[in-house]
């Protein structure tokens, strides 16, 4: 494996937990799209959720 520079091991330190494997947030491990945020991160807002359509009447 190649040697990662100090900006990425502190990148993906963020997204390691207590057993060094990356862990994503439970909103992002299913979603497909490649801004997976980290389980330590609150997600306020994400724009790819999917959000019940409102009818109009």
């Amino acid at each position: 494996m190649p040697r990662l520079s100090k900006k990425y091991k502190q990148e993906w330190c963020f997204f390691l937990d207590h057993r060094n494997r990356m862990k994503y947030n439970d909103l992002c491990k299913k979603c497909a799209r490649e801004c997976k945020q980290s389980f330590r991160a609150i997600i306020i807002d994400c724009p790819f959720e999917r959000k019940p359509k409102k009818r109009k009447n």
